[in-house]
């Protein structure tokens, strides 16, 4: 009855997804995995331990407030962020919030990297903050491809869907390469 759409960093696909799931009585959810900054999406310098600094969200749109929100954050990454990828911020989603559902993402995501990392009670402290710039809207994903870092995170989102009272969502990375996919 319905697909969502979540292309990293863009909506480039958005109207084709859109139209084309219409015509064939499918309802469409947009939505973006959008790269949040760990810091200030300004800075733009690579990590002293490596990498770029960044994590993966899923946001996915409820209503027309939310599509505009979502054009904006995605606008603002390109614009204001962009660092080998369109960065936003814990600020710009503190802004642009209204209308958007908020997902952990996959194992690239803040809080599975903490808890992967060895610090659970940091990923907790992201939860909350998340669940906090995203009242009732905010959820802990899992998804299942039989990866022990993905066990190790499924039990310890679990956990914190328990502790912080936080909804849990089943879904599946789904890559595809060509156009015909």
């Amino acid at each position: 009855h319905s697909v969502a759409l979540t292309e990293h960093g863009n909506m480039f696909s958005v109207v084709n997804f859109y139209l084309t799931a219409k015509k064939h009585g499918i309802k469409p959810i947009i939505g973006c995995e959008v790269y949040v900054a760990e810091g200030d999406r300004l800075e733009k310098k690579s990590k002293a331990d490596g990498g770029f600094g960044y994590n993966h969200l899923v946001l996915l749109v409820q209503n027309s407030t939310g599509f505009r929100n979502l054009m904006r954050l995605v606008s603002k990454g390109y614009l204001e962020g962009f660092y080998y990828r369109p960065r936003i911020d814990l600020e710009l989603l503190r802004e642009y919030n209204e209308g958007l559902i908020a997902m952990t993402a996959c194992i690239q995501g803040k809080l599975p990297q903490l808890v992967i990392k060895g610090k659970p009670d940091k990923a907790r402290e992201a939860a909350a903050e998340l669940a906090a710039i995203f009242p009732g809207r905010f959820y802990l994903e899992v998804q299942n491809h039989a990866l022990d870092e993905k066990k190790i995170w499924c039990a310890e989102a679990r956990k914190i869907a328990e502790e912080l009272n936080l909804p849990r969502v089943a879904t599946n990375d789904a890559h595809y390469s060509r156009q015909e996919h």
